[in-house]
């Protein structure tokens, strides 16, 4: 019989321990200790049956071919990747239950079926499921293979013998190896599984793309060690209620990073939004206070979005500060500098921030618009509607220059605007044609701007 060995593993990073113990000695997690047991004997024999390794070969002597790429087919998807999925890479997507990871995957096979093998193994489906699903979005003549298993040792095998080029695995925390004992979704079948597969796309030129689950607080489940694997981490995201999904790349090894696409959910599926600069602004059709647009970055696509602020009287003795789409400290700080070098106080009132659309702007560009906003909103004094801005204010008072600014105003032009609020340093010295560009270099100058 083979020998059976008791570790505890840490679900936060997957360090392994001979004895349970309350806090992780490599990440410090609290109570992330879970037991599990291992089959020894199908270890070795996993690692037995490997192949031998390749030597080491000079840097200078590799062929500087350029990368193939694979289209899918789904423009918004492919700008998402760089480009569309490169052979022997592994592409990690995770979202919530519902959000359409598996509906966008269905389409993206049907489309990579015209060019190339594609096989999609569901672990939590079975296949009358996923024809389905394939007939609802009227999917209904894909050369896709499907396979509904969970052993990785099968599904590895199932593509070498089909020698297909796209590999989907719905989801890896379902998939087991023969190497370990344990169950299927805990840290140490997780990493093994993902393992196995990263090699099998790196020796086979297979893509192979992980649907992964996410836990209550956004992040994928399994150890974190799981997206150092892959070259590419994918986030599906959403508000409730909205029919939008942005999917977002936080990491890729062959394009940009904190690239965006977007999708709108319809009955027949996930459809693409080529502009969606049009569906984040508003236009009103007159000017309210507390209303700015700003040009936001996101990857390589500058993107225009409407950043509102509502500032009123504190109801009770404890004032709020609320930010959505925005970092929550960064908002605190915006409002201290603007009564120290703006000479506009908000004390004693509570101060609503919200980017609309459910985007999530992480950069220092929106701090001037959002500072522009609450001063619209607290003076009752409409901003322009066609007036853009965007900016870094700095503790100083000062408007610091964001990266991109010549982009960014030409794509403000593209939907109309004609006037914009932007550092001195990012005015074009050939100025923008039909676009009004003031330059500034304090807070209160662009407060008296808009005042």
């Amino acid at each position: 019989m083979p020998r059976t060995k008791t570790v505890f593993v840490c679900d936060s990073c997957g360090a392994q321990s001979l004895q349970w113990q309350g806090q992780c000695d490599d990440c410090g997690g609290w109570n992330s200790l879970i037991e599990q047991r291992n089959s020894q004997t199908a270890a070795k024999r996993v690692v037995a049956t490997k192949s031998p390794e390749i030597g080491p070969r000079r840097l200078d002597q590799i062929s500087e071919e350029p990368e193939r790429r694979i289209q899918i087919g789904l423009s918004e998807l492919d700008r998402v990747l760089g480009g569309g999925l490169v052979p022997g890479s592994v592409t990690l997507i995770g979202g919530d239950p519902g959000i359409g990871k598996s509906t966008l995957l269905m389409q993206a096979a049907s489309r990579l079926s015209d060019g190339v093998g594609v096989l999609y193994v569901t672990g939590e489906e079975s296949l009358r499921q996923l024809s389905l699903r394939a007939r609802r979005l009227e999917i209904h003549n894909a050369g896709v293979d499907v396979l509904a298993e969970t052993l990785v040792e099968q599904v590895i095998a199932t593509t070498i013998n089909s020698r297909c080029g796209v590999v989907i695995i719905d989801s890896i925390q379902t998939m087991v190896s023969d190497a370990l004992s344990s169950a299927a979704g805990t840290v140490s079948q997780v990493r093994e599984s993902a393992g196995q597969l990263v090699r099998l796309a790196k020796q086979r030129h297979v893509a192979v793309i992980l649907v992964g689950h996410v836990t209550k607080e956004g992040s994928i489940a399994g150890p974190r060690v799981l997206e150092h694997m892959v070259d590419t981490v994918l986030y599906f995201q959403s508000d409730a209620g909205s029919r939008l999904r942005l999917i977002r790349a936080v990491k890729n090894r062959f394009g940009a990073a904190n690239e965006i696409g977007v999708f709108a959910m319809t009955g027949e599926g996930l459809r693409e939004v080529p502009n969606p600069s049009a569906i984040f602004i508003s236009r009103h059709a007159v000017a309210v206070p507390g209303s700015v647009v700003m040009v936001a970055r996101e990857g390589t696509r500058p993107l225009l979005v409407e950043v509102q602020a509502l500032v009123d009287d504190g109801q009770s003795g404890h004032i709020r500060r609320l930010s959505v789409g925005l970092e929550q400290n960064r908002l605190a700080l915006l409002l201290a500098v603007a009564h120290r070098h703006g000479g506009v106080s908000m004390a004693g009132q509570d101060v609503f921030v919200n980017v609309v659309g459910g985007v999530r702007v992480g950069e220092t560009a929106a701090d001037l618009p959002a500072l522009l906003a609450a001063v619209s909103s607290l003076c009752d004094q409409p901003i322009a509607r066609d007036l853009v801005c965007f900016g870094e204010v700095g503790l100083a008072g000062e408007i610091r220059p964001v990266p991109f600014g010549e982009e960014r105003l030409a794509e403000a032009v593209k939907h109309g605007f004609t006037k914009a609020i932007v550092p001195v340093a990012n005015v074009p010295k050939r100025g923008i044609e039909g676009l009004e560009i003031l330059g500034v270099e304090r807070v209160s100058e662009a407060i008296n701007a808009v005042s």
